[in-house]
C-alpha cells in the first residue's frame, strides 16, 4: 500500500454526533471539539492479507503490531516513511468515506440557512443505549455489502503486497518501525 509493506490494515477513530444523553453521563460524551459523540474505533484491511500490521497515526502508541509515524523524523528515512504511512492511511479516511455516504445517519453534516444565521449539526437522534447499537448495525450492514459485492459511492484504490524481510531484534514498535523504515523507504 504506497509501497509501505506488510501493512495489512489501518486503525483509526471517528465520532460520531449524538443528541446529548442528558445528566449525570452528559460530560462523558463531549468530545475536544465540544459536541457530544460517540468515539468510534474501527480497523480496515487492504484485502486480507495476513502476517503483517496495523498502521495507526500518531495518536496510538507504537507497537510491534501498530507502527506509528516518527513524531519528529530526523533524517530522510524517516520523512519517506511518514509520507508512505499518511498516504496508506487513506484506505481507512476512503473507508470513513463510503461508510459516511452509505448511512448518513453517521454523518455529522454543518447545515447552513443562509440569511437566517441558523446553524446545526445532523447527528443521531436517539437515546444513548441505543446509539452504538446503530453504529455497530451500520458496520455489519457496511461489511456483508462488501461480501455480497454491493457497489460503493467512491472507487477502490490500487493496492499492492511488498513482502518484508524477516525482523530479528528487539520486539517492540520502535524496532519495528525503525526495521520498516530502514529496509524500505532508505533509497
Amino acid at each position: 500500500m504506497h509501497g509501505f509493506p506488510c501493512a495489512i490494515g489501518y486503525i483509526d477513530g471517528k465520532h460520531v454526533r449524538i443528541l446529548s444523553p442528558g445528566s449525570p453521563a452528559e460530560r462523558d460524551y463531549v468530545n475536544r471539539k465540544n459536541f457530544h459523540s460517540i468515539n468510534v474505533q474501527v480497523t480496515c484491511d487492504s484485502r486480507g492479507l495476513e502476517n503483517g500490521v496495523l498502521l495507526g497515526e500518531s495518536g496510538y502508541p507504537c507497537r510491534t503490531f501498530l507502527p506509528t509515524p516518527y513524531l519528529n523524523a530526523a533524517n530522510a528515512v524517516q520523512e519517506r516513511y511518514n509520507d508512505s504511512q499518511s498516504k496508506t492511511r487513506c484506505c481507512i479516511e476512503r473507508l470513513f468515506g463510503v461508510w459516511k455516504r452509505r448511512f448518513h445517519i453517521l454523518h455529522a453534516e454543518l447545515i447552513a440557512i443562509i440569511n437566517l444565521i441558523y446553524v446545526t449539526f445532523i447527528q443521531i437522534r436517539l437515546k444513548l443505549e441505543k446509539c452504538s447499537n446503530v453504529i455497530i448495525a451500520c458496520a455489519v450492514l457496511h461489511n456483508l455489502a462488501k461480501l455480497w459485492g454491493e457497489p460503493e459511492v467512491l472507487p477502490e484504490d490500487e493496492l499492492r503486497y511488498v513482502e518484508t524481510p524477516a525482523y530479528i531484534g528487539h520486539q517492540d514498535g520502535r524496532g519495528i518501525r525503525d526495521h520498516i523504515a530502514n529496509n524500505y523507504f532508505a533509497r
